[in-house]
């Protein structure tokens, strides 16, 4: 016999957890115990929503679960935002949070978590798979299970659990789960009609959108598109799911989009290829009648939202991406193109470290896509680099070369304040060994920027890279141009990022030439330390987002 609290820590252990992020308290006591016991790294973050972030960051570099624990009350309905970040990104998170004693429901508790008081399970349910309390010991094996195979398959996401504290002390029967992953692929029954359409399409566009990360189908991407010789675009947070040196990339579309991809839309598609993208307001900004291709074919894991964006006939491909996609390279004819491309695309990968413009070039202000182009100089091509939500993801989204697939992740719909910051922490202590930079303004920085001393006192090396133009930028010219002025959005006194991360121990640069900012990041790739360097940025400078009604 096992107490609920042992069994679930030795399950998250043998599942491969390394690190779970949270913030103790009474209710959840017996949970971080056993996990300093069973070995497992109990992250103090600094915030509930900055760990739920962080253990979405940590699933989505180790391409497993993530864990984040709260407790009861506030410590749950502060995590919220990032379960709801983490349903958006398709993330396998188990969210626990504690409950006061079960036998006691229905009294006035401290932070009572259930009907009477908080009811967390309810509030999860909108921002989660799966959302359940367990109110008997013996219900834990059924409740975990459940909340895994919602967690794992189909469209991943988050799961919730919350546990009272006396249940995680009830003795129960041992059991072993596995965690499902080795279902078999859904292939979709119409790959065939898809494969003739796409060998008689005339021009025919592939746009990829951020469900691409998900699935890591970079290598399967690639040899679909070299197949039928599909030019490649991509929604914002598509960017990174397919080399912009790559000789069928024209480059994203809409927000940070560039004049190459609105031309090759502007020219007539016959046949649209959407993957990894439901085509949302965020991903379509800018694409009018005039642009409507004649035919969608869009890859989605169900149908609830194909077909719904676009007026034009739409054609399903339903189930596993992956496999869906290595079936129509099966089904397609091998071209001798395919070998010329991939060695154009080793040739423009050299290229393109190439023609970066040294650091001198330019003086004054640093503009948006001068930042890029020296982070792209300075960095190694296969730095994981996350963008949070703000104009100077955008400026990444149009100006940083992705060398490697996967290397760059945003996310443009739901878009979490500060989501990067806590996603670059838990992604570097799932891969210790890996470049991680986090790319943020100073409107994030102030939302959640205090996980930074979670990044330093974990030894979790993260490059903090702040653009700071001392205001809400993305808001502030969007409110200019819509209004005629602004209101609300600059801060009357600024942040002062590299202080700031000064005062949580770690290293700190203000950089406000391109010079500075190359040194800079090259102090921190050497010193393999926690580093904010700050970017004083134009604040006048108009943000590639005016796309957007």
């Amino acid at each position: 016999m096992q107490t609920v609290a042992q069994l679930l820590v030795k399950h998250l252990a043998a599942w491969g957890v390394t690190h779970v992020f949270g913030i103790p308290g009474k209710p959840v006591t017996p949970l971080v115990v056993e996990m300093d016991r069973q070995g497992l790294t109990f992250v103090l973050s600094k915030h509930e929503g900055g760990a739920g972030l962080a253990a979405a960051g940590y699933a989505y570099g180790g391409r497993s679960l993530g864990v984040a624990l709260g407790t009861a009350g506030p410590g749950g309905v502060n995590m919220l935002t990032a379960a709801g970040q983490a349903l958006a990104s398709n993330l396998p998170v188990l969210f626990l949070t504690g409950q006061p004693p079960i036998r006691e429901i229905g009294k006035v508790l401290g932070q009572d978590s259930t009907m009477f008081g908080t009811d967390l399970v309810k509030m999860f349910e909108p921002v989660t798979k799966f959302s359940a309390r367990i109110e008997r010991g013996d219900l834990l094996k059924t409740y975990l299970q459940h909340a895994m195979e919602q967690a794992f398959t189909g469209s991943k996401g988050p799961v919730h659990l919350s546990i009272p504290s006396d249940v995680l002390m009830e003795e129960i029967e041992e059991f072993e789960l596995a965690l499902p992953t080795h279902y078999p692929p859904v292939l979709s029954s119409n790959l065939q009609e898809v494969s003739d359409l796409l060998n008689r399409a005339e021009r025919p566009l592939l746009l990829l959108g951020g469900g691409v990360h998900n699935q890591g189908a970079y290598r399967e991407l690639a040899a679909f598109a070299e197949l039928y010789n599909l030019p490649v675009i991509t929604t914002p947070g598509g960017k990174g799911a397919f080399p912009t040196v790559h000789p069928l990339s024209v480059g994203p579309f809409g927000l940070g989009g560039t004049d190459a991809a609105r031309d090759v839309l502007a020219q007539g598609i016959d046949v649209l290829v959407a993957v990894g993208t439901q085509l949302s307001d965020m991903e379509t900004a800018g694409m009018g009648p005039g642009f409507f291709p004649k035919q969608v074919v869009q890859f989605d894991y169900d149908a609830r939202f194909v077909g719904k964006t676009l007026p034009v006939p739409t054609i399903p491909v339903l189930g596993d991406l992956t496999a869906n996609l290595r079936k129509l390279v099966e089904l397609g004819a091998v071209r001798e193109a395919q070998r010329q491309l991939e060695a154009s695309a080793r040739e423009a990968v050299a290229c393109a470290q190439e023609a970066v413009p040294a650091a001198d070039a330019w003086g004054g202000m640093l503009t948006g896509e001068q930042v890029m182009k020296v982070l792209r100089g300075a960095l190694p091509a296969s730095s994981q680099m996350f963008g949070d939500a703000g104009s100077h993801s955008f400026y990444a989204v149009k100006h940083f070369e992705v060398l490697e697939p996967g290397t760059f992740h945003f996310e443009e719909v739901y878009a979490t304040m500060g989501r990067a910051i806590g996603y670059s922490i838990g992604a570097q202590l799932a891969e210790p060994e890996r470049v991680v930079v986090c790319l943020t303004g100073d409107g994030c920085m102030f939302m959640n920027g205090t996980e930074v001393s979670t990044a330093v006192n974990y030894d979790a090396p993260v490059i903090f890279v702040v653009l700071n133009n001392e205001r809400l930028d993305m808001v502030d010219k969007g409110m200019a141009r819509h209004l005629g002025r602004a209101i609300g959005t600059v801060y009357e006194t600024p942040l002062h990022a590299a202080l700031f991360g000064e005062s949580m121990g770690a290293l700190s640069y203000r950089c406000r030439t391109a010079n500075e900012l190359h040194d800079a990041v090259a102090s921190a790739l050497s010193a393999r330390q926690t580093a904010v360097i700050e970017v004083m940025v134009d604040p006048l400078e108009i943000p590639p987002t005016m796309a957007r009604g």
